[in-house]
């Protein structure tokens, strides 16, 4: 049964927007009648997944952005306040794979991980946090990963950058509960997507979780009472191991 809640009158951003997890939740928020700007390197990706909130009926704008470029973080946020004045809904899931063993992965490779899973999701909460905190209101959900708080072999720089979203939400959501605004972390397990697909080309994809299961759980931490704040949730695949 898919959630529904009320977002009219709301304004999300979605970062890596065009493509799996964030495609996804992108389709779900305008589903439910948030207006939704799309952020991600491909322009073609997010301006598709914009005109398809429209043409269902929703309000949507699509901004290039790369996690990698602070000055293209700001512009995001600059053209959100300049359009609506407002935001909501913040959802970073802009993120790349990179994978190798540790003693052999390459420096340079390193640098551009971080830059993008690490310091592109910080700028991006420190952004919307400057917008919220004057609104006294607004939720942010970051994306992680299980290896957000599991190892697995030949990820180790990418499970690096997960665990540093874990622990820069888990601070951030102490540093914005005076301001009524949430900050939650989804740990997905194994999820249908390509980059799920570049690290784990073992696994059997037709028995993972699809984007769409990531939406609903987003979704489900937006429909909750103000009553409500939930830290963490992990989400796996049924036929994974719970721990």
């Amino acid at each position: 049964m898919s959630i529904e809640v009320d977002l009219s009158g709301k304004v999300a951003v979605v970062t890596g927007a065009g493509r799996g997890i964030g495609r996804a939740v992108a389709l779900a928020l305008g589903k439910n009648g948030a207006t939704v700007i799309t952020a991600a390197r491909t322009q073609a990706q997010i301006t598709a997944v914009s005109q398809e909130i429209i043409k269902a009926g929703g309000k949507s704008m699509a901004v290039t952005c790369d996690l990698a470029d602070e000055s293209q973080i700001e512009a995001l946020f600059e053209a959100v306040q300049e359009k609506f004045g407002q935001l909501d809904i913040q959802i970073n899931n802009a993120a790349i794979g990179l994978y190798g063993q540790l003693a052999e992965f390459p420096t340079a490779d390193l640098d551009r991980l971080l830059s993008i899973n690490v310091r592109g999701t910080y700028l991006c909460c420190q952004q919307a946090m400057r917008m919220m905190i004057p609104q006294r209101v607004g939720t942010i959900i970051n994306i992680s990963s299980v290896v957000g708080f599991k190892g697995y072999g030949n990820q180790s720089a990418y499970t690096a950058s997960k665990h540093a979203v874990a622990g820069m939400t888990k601070s951030l959501a102490v540093e914005a509960q005076p301001y009524n605004i949430r900050a939650s972390l989804i740990y997905p397990g194994g999820t249908d997507t390509d980059l799920v697909g570049d690290a784990r080309p073992d696994l059997d994809r037709s028995v993972l979780m699809q984007p769409e299961d990531i939406a609903h759980t987003v979704l489900f931490l937006l429909s909750l009472s103000e009553r409500c704040a939930v830290d963490e949730i992990y989400i796996r695949r049924r036929s994974s191991s719970p721990f």
